[in-house]
């Protein structure tokens, strides 16, 4: 076949891709508990979007299915294997702040704006512009090639679950839900909570009522607040000393002999907790200074030794590390005391892809259980890896690399992308080298001429993984 310019194929339908664009990003595809009901698990928002792409999609010729509500699929092609792209059409709620309405879908400046332009509705109709235009170029294909198309995976990935359980699992295939050039691994995610017995042992001159901070498992705590009776004066003063010397900012208020203390940290997503100031660690870092009842001085010698300033796992002996993914990173982002009830931390742990969790698990429940802690749950994501040598990450590279003229690097990552759902996915854009990352902020947008080069991408990657 004649060589195809996919740019500029992009260009000729170009006013319908933005057309189509804005038109789908005016559904406002919230999770919704309200409107939920048979053939609308997530709600009448997030059914509505499904339902606006699957209908286009059998409009153009495509074989479509819904599968009853929790995802669809839009497939074009032949043959006995099958290539997928996961998409996701659901969005976080907009928040405030917004410059013009959040599902106005906008153009300024050569950028529509909308909740779901990055993540992930303007990729997922770059996705399937890409299938149309190979579709109308009348290619050879010995492949099928589906477009999987998610609904819940701001949340729980409820979607996807029930997707595989009834449809097939694709060979290989891309997310177009992170960055380009293209992710290839992704850390294991480990959450777990760690609580602590109640026990009444011992009198102290000071006691911790309460303790509370963070929100999140999945991100550093910027404030933490303790209720402490004691000593007043002494703890006030030490704790004025405390944020000179930390350089931290806090406040505390003294009512009825109950000294309430506040501290700000500096938040950040768990995947990288340097980029933060874990307010709760250092928190339970002061409180280690005075004396408590058996309870509570097993609560902060536990945060204080194990979690505080040591994002990666060293003093409990589950640092691990490697050549892929970098190294082992644990997350504090839940702490919480109350005397009556005794304490919890709540982890976020991202281990390497060549690490077996179990290992990690059993060191955190053998180190913690002298404090008077023990395992309460947990959930483990396992890791995602791709070898840098398979067909897939290949093509993708040549791709990336014959479009742009830029290497395309392999890119590893501590979060998780819908790529992790597949026995073999990558994530491949469509946010480029140097562009900021606006998702799940006030004023998300897409570049529109980001959007027509990855269709453009998109539609050769297609084309290279399913052609005869």
């Amino acid at each position: 076949m004649k060589h195809i310019n996919w740019l500029e194929e992009v260009e000729k339908r170009k006013e319908d891709l933005i057309k189509d664009t804005q038109a789908f990003l005016q559904i406002e595809s919230i999770l919704d508990e309200e409107t939920k009901g048979e053939g609308a698990p997530f709600g009448k928002g997030i059914n509505d979007a499904l339902q606006f792409l699957l209908h286009k999609g059998e409009k153009e010729g495509f074989i479509v299915k819904n599968v009853d509500g929790y995802a669809g699929h839009i497939e074009f092609g032949e043959g006995k294997d099958l290539v997928g792209i996961l998409c996701h059409i659901d969005v976080v709620p907009p928040g405030d702040g917004w410059t013009s309405p959040p599902f106005s879908a906008e153009i300024r400046d050569g950028k529509v704006f909308a909740r779901g332009a990055l993540d992930d509705k303007g990729p997922t109709m770059a996705a399937y512009y890409a299938l149309k235009i190979v579709k109308e170029l009348g290619v050879d294909v010995q492949k099928r090639l589906r477009i999987i198309i998610g609904t819940d995976e701001e949340s729980s990935w409820g979607c996807v679950d029930h997707y595989f359980k009834h449809e097939e699992m694709p060979g290989l295939g891309f997310a177009p839900d992170a960055d380009f050039p293209i992710i290839y691994a992704e850390k294991g995610i480990l959450d777990c909570t760690l609580t602590q017995e109640s026990d009444s042992r011992g009198e102290a001159p000071n006691h911790l009522l309460s303790f509370s901070s963070g929100r999140r498992l999945n991100m550093v705590p910027d404030l933490a607040i303790a209720r402490v009776v004691g000593d007043s004066s002494s703890i006030i003063e030490s704790y004025e000393s405390f944020l000179g010397e930390q350089q931290l900012n806090g406040s505390y208020n003294l009512t009825d002999n109950v000294v309430e203390l506040k501290l700000n940290g500096v938040s950040a997503h768990g995947m990288e907790p340097r980029n933060g100031v874990n307010a709760g660690t250092k928190l339970l870092q002061f409180l280690s200074a005075f004396s408590f009842n058996h309870q509570a001085n097993q609560f902060i010698e536990a945060g204080s030794t194990y979690f505080n300033e040591d994002s990666r796992g060293n003093k409990l002996g589950i640092t691990s590390s490697d050549d892929i993914s970098g190294d082992l990173t644990i997350n504090v982002g839940i702490i919480s005391y109350d005397e009556s009830k005794g304490g919890s931390f709540g982890l976020n742990i991202r281990y390497p892809v060549t690490q077996n969790s179990d290992t990690t698990i059993s060191t955190i429940k053998e180190k913690v259980a002298p404090y008077g802690f023990s395992l309460a749950s947990f959930s483990d994501s396992k890791p995602h890896h791709v070898d840098k040598e398979h067909e897939l990450v290949k093509t993708l590279q040549r791709v990336y690399t014959e479009q742009t003229g830029e290497e395309a690097t392999l890119l590893s990552i501590g979060g998780g992308t819908y790529a992790r759902s597949l026995e073999v996915g990558v994530a491949f854009g469509p946010l480029f080298p140097g562009r900021p990352d606006i998702a799940h902020q006030k004023d998300e947008y897409m570049e529109i001429e980001d959007l027509v080069k990855a269709t453009a991408l998109y539609a050769q990657a297609i084309y290279e993984l399913i052609k005869k």
